[in-house]
């Protein structure tokens, strides 16, 4: 059993309250657009970090951290890029990896909006954790804590907090 820590679209916005609110992970997924290497490694050095880049990361976050990344947590299936869309609405560059062998659990980021959707045709869990930062036009920034344990996820909180 794993508890997790999500968060997306920091860009380059540190906030201290990550690390109270992510106390209790084991590990903390960023999807993307990290914005600074030093957010990176702020919260790696905190727990164990698993991320992609997003399109407004630069040259050490690419070379860091793949466009990507698909492996097994606690027995389930995980798939997490910075743009990917959502049920329904996928984008191009996901969809056919997304139709031809679905993931347990789909991570996205980029839209800054907070999503959590099953996806019924394809059998997956969406997530979309929102914007943790402060650059772009969404109100409340967000993060999103859950559990892995034997193939499932649950216990999923969402937390906001005023931007």
């Amino acid at each position: 059993m794993k508890r997790i820590g999500l968060l997306s679209d920091t860009h380059a916005y540190w906030d201290e309250r990550y690390l109270t609110y992510f106390e209790e992970c084991d590990e903390i997924w960023h999807a993307g657009d990290f914005g600074s290497m030093e957010i990176a490694n702020r919260l790696n050095e905190f727990r164990p970090l698993m991320g992609v880049y997003g399109n407004c990361d630069g040259g050490d976050l690419r070379r860091t951290f793949p466009e990507k990344l698909r492996w097994n947590c606690e027995g389930a299936d995980v798939l997490m890029t910075h743009i990917g869309g959502y049920p329904g609405r996928y984008d191009a560059h996901i969809r056919n990896l997304l139709f031809t062998k679905p993931p347990k659990l789909f991570i996205s980021g980029h839209s800054h909006i907070l999503k959590v959707q099953f996806d019924k045709t394809l059998g997956l869990l969406h997530i979309n954790p929102g914007a943790a930062g402060l650059q772009g036009w969404h109100q409340v920034r967000t993060l999103v804590r859950f559990t892995a344990d034997k193939g499932a996820f649950h216990d999923l909180e969402v937390i906001e907090i005023e931007r």
